[in-house]
């Protein structure tokens, strides 16, 4: 089969790597339909994290199942399916309290499993899901969905239900006022999130026009460019004199935090889900002085993914407008330089073999 490898710092390549076999009777085969690149494979594709060999990569894809270990019972071979982004097994006491992203027996897309066995990265032809019962989310009724739906159901592997955690843990809800801080794809899920939640005022804080347009697609009611206080400024003019309510950090760095905390009111909360990036720790005397409530983290996309998966089916939410190219997996090496340059949002990748 094909897949990503990622060798070093901008060194992205597809190559043939040999097609996964079921090495446990929990163990699944899915064929790709449908990968993308995430914000977050950016850093090491940046360099940000080093890249101590070549290894595969990716973390977000939809497929259908083509072979199912004995003990598995969830899904079935012909099934269409979403893989969140953290493997599972649904089971231990962090699966079963919702955190399944901190599963004691969690497997790593591109690296291995608890027996050892090489777990396949997302971005390529075939995958092994490890406890495919725990990780796996079939989608009901739908086998060959059309692009759009496909984008959207993409998106519930990681962004929407992403953004989604970032809203939750913020506290959004009806008559909130939200700052989201952050355009790229799980930013702008953010704010659709809000939105879905009853959100009265929802700020987008984005300099691209394009981004900013799908911001308000997705709900925003304002979009704002400054940047550190004098976004806090705008904000609190918008806001007639007050900070927001709610607040969603959607970056993973020093400076998206501070903005995100300058934006949020004295009692407000603040919901941090973008992977930290270097000096983004939170200063423990502005949460003290404000008031300010935190919450986040890693998001379990797998917990919000059957009710995200309803939404998403019935009509009510396209999250898959955040894709804005979609390329052959042969391309993927472009894909990453799109996003990393900042002329693609979110780049979803087609094996040839899902054409």
């Amino acid at each position: 089969m094909r897949a990503t490898i990622i060798h070093g710092t901008r060194d992205i390549r597809v190559e043939d790597r040999p097609d996964p076999v079921l090495h446990t009777p929990d163990d699944a085969i899915v064929r790709v339909t449908a990968s993308c690149v995430c914000g977050s494979d950016l850093w090491p594709y940046r360099g940000v994290r080093s890249t101590e060999k070549p290894r595969p990569i990716g973390h977000e894809f939809v497929g259908v199942v083509e072979a199912a270990g004995d003990a598995v019972t969830a899904v079935k071979v012909g099934d269409l399916v979403v893989a969140p982004w953290a493997v599972s097994c649904g089971k231990c006491p962090q699966c079963r309290n919702g955190v399944q992203v901190a599963c004691d027996h969690r497997a790593a897309w591109g690296g291995t499993d608890e027996h050892g066995f090489h777990v396949d990265g997302g971005q390529g032809e075939l995958v092994r899901v490890p406890m495919a019962d725990g990780t796996l989310v079939p989608v009901p009724g739908v086998i060959q969905p059309d692009e759009s739906l496909l984008k959207s159901l993409l998106t519930l592997s990681d962004v929407m239900g992403t953004g989604h955690h970032a809203a939750v843990a913020a506290h959004v809800g009806p008559g909130r006022s939200v700052v989201v801080v952050g355009d790229g794809a799980v930013g702008l899920c953010g704010v659709l999130a809000a939105k879905r939640l009853g959100a009265e005022r929802i700020i987008a804080m984005s300099r691209h026009e394009d981004r900013a347009e799908i911001a308000r697609k997705f709900g925003a009611t304002d979009v704002v460019a400054e940047r550190g206080e004098a976004a806090a400024e705008k904000v609190r003019e918008l806001l007639d004199g007050v900070l927001a309510d709610s607040v969603l950090e959607c970056v993973g760095t020093a400076e998206s935090m501070d903005q995100a905390l300058r934006c949020t009111r004295p009692g407000g909360s603040l919901g941090f889900v973008g992977v930290p990036a270097g000096g983004a720790e939170l200063p423990i005397g502005v949460l003290f002085s404000k008031n300010i409530s935190v919450g986040g983290g890693a998001a379990s996309t797998r917990a919000y993914l059957p009710e995200l998966l309803d939404d998403v089916l019935a009509g009510r939410i396209e999250p898959g407008l955040v894709f804005d190219a979609v390329l052959p997996l042969e391309e993927a090496p472009e894909a990453y330089a799109a996003m990393d340059e900042r002329r693609a949002i979110k780049v979803m990748l087609r094996p040839e073999t899902a054409n």
